[in-house]
Parts: structure tokens; C-alpha cells; sequence
């Protein structure tokens, strides 16, 4: 009894341990990350959503949330509800994205983004990122502060 007591608690702690590593794989914001990448930090991982756990890559997206956009959307199960309804599903799991700047400052930047969805339609989101400025950690660190209802382009086919 005791040796399957012991068994049971030692898969149990792996799973558990397992757990933590994943997600302790996730990036967090720091001032050497560029506006740019910040996205392509966000658009990676909602394209491989489900890749180091389920819905790391919405928790991945959350973490570059600027503190504001945290607010607004509520607590990350909010977050997580809203990725995975009509206005942004599309990003999960797209099969490609393109990134272009339209505009930029030492204090805020915005892109286009276009992403080809798993089912094969363009959609284009304007994507903005402000630079961080209260004290604390995020100090100076990109943060994505809007990201646009998508536009449908329409078929790839």
C-alpha cells in the first residue's frame, strides 16, 4: 500500500512540476524587446495556441498586455473567452501573418497585421503597442494597448 501511495504522489508531483516548467517557458516583457517583436512574440503563440499547454499561447498574449488592456478585458479567464469568440478566434492556430509598421514614436507604435486563418481567409487587425512608463517592471517595456476588430479580406483560394 505504501509503495503505491508513494507511486501515486510521484506522478502526481511530475505532473505538476511538468506544469510549472511550461509555463514557466513563457516570455515576459523586458526593455530589450522592440515593438515589432512584442507582436510576433503574441502572433507565434496564438498560432501554436495549444503547443507547450492548453491556451499558452493566449496566456503567452496576456503577458504583453499592457496593464490598461488588463482592465478592460478583466482577469485572464475573461481574456481567454474573448480570444476564443467570433470577433478573434481567427487567431487561433492561424497558419501565417505578415507584420507592417504604420507609424511609430519613442512612446507608442502601430502595425498592420494581416493573418491567413486555419480555414483559409485573410484578416487584417491594426495593432498598437505603447511603451510602458510607470515605475515597477514593465518600466519601459513594449505593451500591446489595442488591437482592432479584424477586417475579412476574403479567400486565399
Amino acid at each position: 500500500m505504501l509503495k503505491k501511495l508513494h507511486l501515486t504522489f510521484s506522478v502526481v508531483l511530475f505532473f505538476f512540476l511538468n506544469i510549472s516548467s511550461l509555463k514557466a517557458d513563457l516570455l515576459i516583457p523586458n526593455i530589450s524587446i522592440l515593438p515589432s517583436e512584442v507582436i510576433k512574440i503574441q502572433l507565434e503563440a496564438l498560432m501554436n495556441n495549444d503547443k507547450k499547454f492548453e491556451d499558452g499561447g493566449i496566456e503567452q498574449t496576456w503577458n504583453f498586455a499592457h496593464p490598461n488592456n488588463k482592465k478592460n478585458t478583466g482577469p485572464l479567464p475573461n481574456f481567454k473567452m474573448m480570444i476564443k469568440g467570433n470577433s478573434y478566434q481567427m487567431l487561433i492556430d492561424h497558419l501565417n501573418h505578415t507584420i507592417t509598421e504604420l507609424g511609430s514614436s519613442d512612446k507608442w507604435a502601430q502595425f498592420e497585421v494581416i493573418i491567413l486563418d486555419k480555414n483559409k481567409i485573410y484578416h487584417k487587425f491594426n495593432w498598437q503597442v505603447e511603451k510602458y512608463t510607470m515605475d515597477g517592471p514593465l518600466k519601459d517595456c513594449w505593451l500591446t494597448t489595442m488591437v482592432s476588430n479584424p477586417i475579412s479580406l476574403g479567400s486565399s483560394i
